[in-house]
């Protein structure tokens, strides 16, 4: 299965979605991609079997996606948590991932043709080498693309995330490149795993769980939420518009937060903006070192 799936829309669906698009439309859409483990077990197969299911869903889902115009979507893959699952089922998750970032390698012309751009969030430092070394590549392969982007947390909490961001902050006050007067809300935002991206406008959990299992915790204060019954592997076009919908009817509750939350991530302060650019400088090179580069 291709990471962006071929466009596999009918007409009818293809009507709708062109119906729900004259409205607004989230620029950037998380999921919370739950079910995978209840589908193998409603469907008698095994977890890993459940899992690239999974996968397989994101693919049409980010096609449906790019349909609608949605330019960012982040999903949530692999939690720290999740190292704390059965060795059979995490070696499982480990191959899928190496099996579809080498897959990726094989798509690269038409990754680059459609301008996307793929980013992990996450603690990189907690994966097998090689997979590191994969999606460091993929990072840097695709880091200049902005037509559509697809963030993928891996290994990743936002705990971990927002712990990763102050000592980040810590070492850098540590260092004499920002002083403590320097931090506030924005300066922690631009220290994040997500700090090239704006915050969500929509986030969707599938499988009937109403929680954020520590997925974006700092960025979805003012991100609407939408909880769906269905299995991640069985989410369908109509429930992506049914939680674009709800979002449509809700969107001018929002308007009032929209100049806030996409609001430029950059300071006025140039000792600031030295050490925030510095700091995707260390960034890229870590990546580099990880590729090997």
């Amino acid at each position: 299965m291709p990471w962006i799936a071929e466009n596999s829309l009918t007409p009818v669906q293809r009507f709708c979605s062109n119906i729900l698009a004259c409205g607004p439309v989230p620029r950037h859409i998380a999921f919370i991609m739950d079910g995978n483990r209840r589908y193998a077990k409603k469907k008698q197969i095994d977890k890993a079997v459940g899992h690239s299911r999974g996968f397989e869903k994101l693919s049409e889902c980010l096609r449906w996606c790019l349909e609608l115009n949605i330019k960012e979507v982040t999903v949530y893959a692999f939690s720290i948590e999740n190292f704390k699952r059965s060795k059979e089922e995490v070696d499982a998750l480990m191959e899928l991932a190496r099996s579809k970032f080498t897959k990726l390698f094989e798509e690269k012309d038409k990754l680059m043709e459609n301008g996307i751009c793929i980013r992990v969030i996450g603690n990189l430092s907690l994966l097998p080498e090689d997979i590191r070394k994969l999606i460091a590549k993929a990072m840097i392969l695709t880091k200049d693309n902005n037509k559509a982007i697809l963030n993928v947390a891996f290994a990743y909490t936002s705990r971990e995330e927002m712990t990763h961001s102050i000592q980040t902050i810590v070492e850098g006050v540590k260092n004499g490149d920002i002083v403590k007067e320097d931090i506030d809300e924005d300066l922690i935002s631009n220290c994040l795993y997500t700090n090239l991206s704006p915050n969500p406008d929509l986030l969707i959990r599938t499988s009937g769980e109403v929680r954020l299992s520590d997925f974006l915790l700092w960025q979805i204060s003012n991100t609407q939420v939408y909880f769906t019954e269905v299995l991640w592997p069985e989410f369908s076009i109509w429930h992506l518009l049914a939680a674009i919908f709800k979002y449509q009817r809700q969107y001018n509750a929002m308007v009032t937060f929209e100049k806030d939350r996409f609001k430029p991530k950059c300071s006025e302060n140039a000792r600031v903006e030295s050490f925030l650019n510095n700091l995707q400088l260390k960034r890229l090179r870590q990546l580099e070192i990880y590729a090997g580069m």
